[in-house]
This record gives C-alpha cells, sequence and structure tokens, in this order.
C-alpha cells in the first residue's frame, strides 16, 4: 500500500513519485491551497493539494485530523522561505496527485499537542501512543531489548524461558493467584522473579542462561513500579560477584554507547555502610556532589541547648547530619519554610538547623547567621563546624538531628530536592554506582529478622554458628546497581549449602513444616552437588526510563497500569459473576 514512511523520504526523493499511507497530523485550509502534515511512526511530512485539481481538492476539504489516509504524488524541494526546521523532512513536500480516505476519525477525546490526565491519556492509551515522543520511547525499548540479546549471545549465555504458572512463595510482595480449574481449591501464583528456577538451572548445570521476562508484584506502586515489569534476568554457574559485576558493567557501557553515545569509565563500588552515611540512602544519585556530615561529637554535649536534647533518645539510634548547599544562600527563607513543612508532612519533623556562611572577617573566621543563635552562644562549635565540612561564604549548612532512619531519609530527600532547584544536577549526564556488602539481615517493626535482599544471598565469611548467634552482624555477597538516584538492578551470589539455606529460613521465621511446603523442592535439589553460582536481574522498564529521560517507567510502556494498579482503557481489575467466582472455589 506505500511505497515510503512519512519520516523517512530524503532528497534522493525530490522530483520521484511515492505512495505514503498515515494519519492527518495537522491541517490548513488557505482557500486555494491546502497543507497538511502527514503522519506515521516514522515521523512527518508536509503533503500539498492545489486547487487546480478540482476534484482532488474538493476531497481533501473534507479531511480532519487523524483521518487515516494514503496518497499519491511526486516530492518536491520547499522554496528556501518555507522551510520547516522542526522536522527533519522540513526541506521537502509531497505534491499530492491521489487521495484515498481509509477511514475517517472523529475528534478525538485527548490533546496530543499537551499532556493530558493520568486516567484520560491510559484510557485512551492507543490514542497517545500516535505521539511521536511516547512513540521514539518504545523505538529505543525495541532496540534496547536487541542489543541486550546480542550482547549476551556474543557472551554465550543461553535464553531460556521460566514457567508464569508457578507455585506461592513468600518473597516480599504480595502474589497474584491463579486458580486451578483441574484442581479444585489449588492456586498458581505468578511469579515475582524466576529466582528459584534459575537457581536449579545452575544446579541442572546450564552454566550461564538469561532472559528477558515479566514479573508481577501486588506492592504499592510509585513512578518507577508497576504490578506487572521486565525484568532482564542473569545466572552464571562457578563465578564470582565480581566476574557478573563486570558482565553486566560491559552490558550498560554497551547499551549506554549504543543508544546515547556515552562511555563509562570503570564504575565506582561503595559500601551500604558508606553510602548510608555519605548519602543518607542506598541508592545515591553521585551527580549530586553534596555529601552528608557526621557532628554528633561536635553538638550532642552541647549544654543548654534543649532542642539538640530532646531529639536526641538513644546515643546508637540517633544520628546529627548535614549537608553543605554550595551557594546556599539563594535559598531564601520561604523555600527553607516549603521544605520543612513537606518534611513534617511526610516524617512527623518539624525542625532543622541552618547556618548561613557569611564573608570571612578580619580574623580568619566566618561569620554566619544561625537559626537558632538566640538559644546558643558558643559560637566557637558552629566555627569549628563550618571547618568540619569545608564550607564556603554563601554556602547554606542544613544540620538534622534525630532518629538515624528519619536523619537519612530527611537528608537524602533534601540533598534530591535542592540539588535539582539550584542545578547542581546535570540532567544529561550518568553516574552508575556498585553498592555491595549489604546486611543479611534486618529488624522488623515487630522484631522479626527478614533479609535485606532475599533469602537466597550467600553470607559472607560467616557461619552457621555466627549466623544463629549474631544474625545482625551478618554481610551478605550481595549487589545493587544503581543510576542517577535509581536502582537498576540488584544481584547475589546464591547459597548452595543445604544446611546455611535451612538455617537462614529458621532466622527469618520459616518453620521446618512451612519449609518442607514452601521450599521442599529446592532444598532438595541443594543436595544434588549444587555449584557456586551468583546471578543479577536488572529492571529493563528503569533502564529504558533513564535512556529516554522519562520521569516515570510508565512512559516506556506500551500499556501500563495507573499507581492504583487500574488500566483505565480495558477497566481492569474487574468483578466476576457469582457463576464464575464458584467456579473457581
Amino acid at each position: 500500500m506505500r511505497t515510503h514512511y512519512c519520516g523517512e523520504l530524503k532528497e534522493i526523493n525530490i522530483d520521484k513519485f511515492v505512495t505514503l499511507c498515515g494519519w492527518v497530523h495537522s491541517y490548513r485550509n488557505l482557500s486555494k491551497i491546502i497543507f497538511l502534515n502527514m503522519r506515521d511512526w516514522s515521523g512527518i511530512i508536509q503533503i500539498t493539494f492545489l486547487e487546480e485539481n478540482k476534484k482532488l481538492f474538493k476531497v481533501a476539504k473534507k479531511l480532519k485530523n487523524e483521518f487515516c489516509i494514503q496518497v499519491f504524488g511526486i516530492v518536491k524541494r520547499r522554496n528556501l522561505k518555507n522551510i520547516n526546521k522542526s522536522i527533519k523532512t522540513g526541506f521537502i513536500e509531497v505534491l499530492v496527485k491521489k487521495l484515498t480516505i481509509i477511514n475517517a476519525s472523529q475528534p478525538i477525546p485527548i490533546d496530543n499537542s499537551k499532556i493530558n490526565s493520568e486516567d484520560i491519556s491510559l484510557k485512551y492509551r492507543y490514542l497517545e501512543l500516535r505521539k511521536l515522543e511516547l512513540l521514539k520511547k518504545l523505538k529505543i525499548r525495541s532496540k534496547t531489548i536487541l542489543l541486550i540479546h546480542k550482547y549476551m549471545q556474543s557472551k554465550k549465555f543461553m535464553q531460556i524461558e521460566t514457567p508464569i504458572l508457578t507455585k506461592i512463595t513468600p518473597e516480599g510482595a504480595r502474589n497474584y493467584l491463579i486458580p486451578s480449574r483441574i484442581h479444585k481449591k489449588k492456586f498458581y501464583a505468578l511469579p515475582q522473579s524466576p529466582q528459584l528456577f534459575k537457581q536449579l538451572l545452575m544446579i541442572s548445570g546450564i552454566d550461564k542462561y538469561y532472559q528477558i521476562t515479566k514479573c508481577f508484584r501486588d506492592e504499592d506502586l510509585r513512578s518507577d513500579r508497576q504490578p506487572e515489569f521486565s525484568q532482564i534476568d542473569i545466572e552464571a554457574a562457578f563465578i564470582s560477584e565480581q566476574k557478573i559485576q563486570k558482565i553486566v558493567e560491559n552490558l550498560i557501557s554497551f547499551i549506554w554507547l549504543k543508544i546515547k553515545n556515552i562511555t563509562f569509565e570503570k564504575i565506582k563500588k561503595i559500601t551500604f555502610t558508606q553510602s548510608i552515611k555519605d548519602y543518607g540512602t542506598d541508592k545515591p544519585d553521585l551527580r549530586n556532589p553534596m555529601k552528608l556530615f557526621d557532628l554528633k561529637d561536635l553538638l550532642q554535649e552541647v549544654e543548654n541547648l534543649d532542642f539538640i536534647k530532646k531529639n536526641i533518645e538513644s546515643t546508637k539510634k540517633t544520628r546529627i547530619a548535614a549537608i553543605c548547599v554550595p551557594n546556599g544562600i539563594v535559598l531564601k527563607e520561604k523555600k527553607i519554610k516549603v521544605l520543612k513543612e513537606e518534611l513534617k508532612k511526610k516524617y512527623g519533623f518539624y525542625e532543622l538547623i541552618t547556618i548561613l556562611v557569611k564573608e570571612k572577617k578580619l580574623s580568619e573566621n566566618y561569620d554566619f547567621d544561625c537559626s537558632i543563635l538566640k538559644n546558643y552562644t558558643k559560637k566557637k562549635i558552629i566555627l569549628k563546624i563550618i571547618k568540619k565540612i569545608n564550607a564556603k561564604s554563601k554556602d547554606l549548612i542544613i544540620i538534622v538531628i534525630g532518629i538515624s532512619k528519619t536523619v537519612n531519609n530527611v537528608l537524602n530527600k533534601l540533598r534530591m530536592e535542592i540539588g535539582i532547584k539550584l542545578n547542581l544536577v546535570n540532567p544529561n549526564e550518568f553516574k552508575p554506582v556498585w553498592i555491595t556488602d549489604f546486611p543479611m539481615f534486618k529488624k522488623e517493626k515487630d522484631g522479626k529478622l527478614c533479609c535485606l535482599h532475599h533469602p537466597f544471598t550467600q553470607p559472607k565469611n560467616s557461619n552457621i554458628e555466627t549466623m544463629k548467634r549474631k544474625p545482625e552482624t551478618i554481610i551478605s555477597k550481595s549487589y545493587d546497581l544503581v543510576i542517577n538516584g535509581y536502582e537498576i538492578a540488584g544481584g547475589s551470589v546464591r547459597n548452595h549449602n543445604f544446611e546455611v539455606q535451612k538455617t537462614i529460613f529458621k532466622l527469618i521465621g520459616i518453620s521446618e513444616k512451612e519449609q518442607l511446603e514452601k521450599f521442599g523442592f529446592f532444598l532438595e535439589s541443594l543436595t544434588y552437588g549444587a555449584p557456586i553460582h551468583a546471578g543479577i536481574a536488572l529492571g529493563l522498564d528503569r533502564i529504558i526510563m533513564l535512556l529516554t529521560n522519562s520521569n516515570s517507567i510508565r512512559d516506556t510502556i506500551a500499556f501500563p497500569k495507573t499507581t492504583s494498579a487500574i488500566c483505565p482503557m480495558t477497566n481492569s481489575p474487574d468483578y466476576i459473576s457469582n457463576d464464575m467466582l464458584k467456579e473457581i472455589l
């Protein structure tokens, strides 16, 4: 039906006849001449109708935006003054000789020239996908997937599909359940990840496995989370954590080079403990130059400072830390007040100490304004803080005091938001970092232990007795790859020892009976000569989000869900009839 695509016409096509198919993107009737931009998935071309061809001109008058059409015409060079530099075909046009209206269109219920509301844009997602900027993102997604396959095949990884209907196992989030028609009152679960299957593949001797697979987690959503998402799954036998990290580094570098023409140097590694200390998070955005500074040694013993005393409940669980905002003088009091209100709303945190550094005096010490100076006369301590942080004139020091977790969250939030407000972060830069040596366990609010990554991670340099006696001291052989504050990959060296695996299950409260019911098949596999193996899972959607400078993974998926896990287009999830419900139960 066509000889060319709209956006791919070039200079070599001038004075040649072409047939195009697509949609009316915009329409201008100037009485004796009609111009319209015609669009297909490749781009836009201007097509022209002249009044002298009266029959054709009469049909062209019927056209409206989003009509689906076919045209036959000759490619012509535009006059210099009529060149449109905003589109790549802006130097040419097609003078139409024949027009076929394939299908008319009603006025579409969305505005493709602006951002529509979430409900409208997803209800009419098939119309929103006509936006060239969204199509561009899907093209990048398609190209990236091809690059992944090319790289993994070059490294002799075998592509293997793992089951979608699988066993219900506790993996952190709620499972999506599928009733069995044949086995009444029994259910399959959709996989949260192929974790156990890829380990079984290593035990089977496959050696190197990968796949791009769908995973399903029933959990609270946000900009970088969807109930169903795509994962690049990688596993290899007889391999160290350093080797698997190197494979992923090379894969990421290959993708970024081909898509963004950006080359990564050797990716930096930071331990979990150091990342929390320096950035308040295990997902640091290293484009931001600000770090956290501990000030507990300077401030915790200050006399007559009620604000500090009432925020320090326990010397072990509290932290006094600060960030230094370069040229923070531009953050007016009003902006500081807004930040305080946001922090109070999110964390119940109501106070910040601010120190605005001024010019140096003759004494070589800086002058300053301190938000708590009225309650505090020991200026020497503040000067020590300025010196420790290496603050300069016009810098703003923000100090937070309280429970360590809250201090870390607050300063991380401030660091990110202020970094954006003051243009400290280059949106076109990419700073990957490995976060390593995560704690094996953490305590939940009810005091129970849970695994920080997952229970199939191998402990680092520890035996079973130490793990039983001091579980919170155990470090795991786990690692995350973070780019610009987003965790794009998480992996570990897997546990391949039967007794260690049972001990981990027991420590996190999985009884012997439940171990056999939920993981019996896997525990048995560990008794048949399981090899050392390691792996990682990369979030494809998050990678595409970064590659396309998107604010949400939703923009990189053809048919995503809302943040409340609803598809407005198909109206799912939906109720089912009582008869269907009886069949399931």
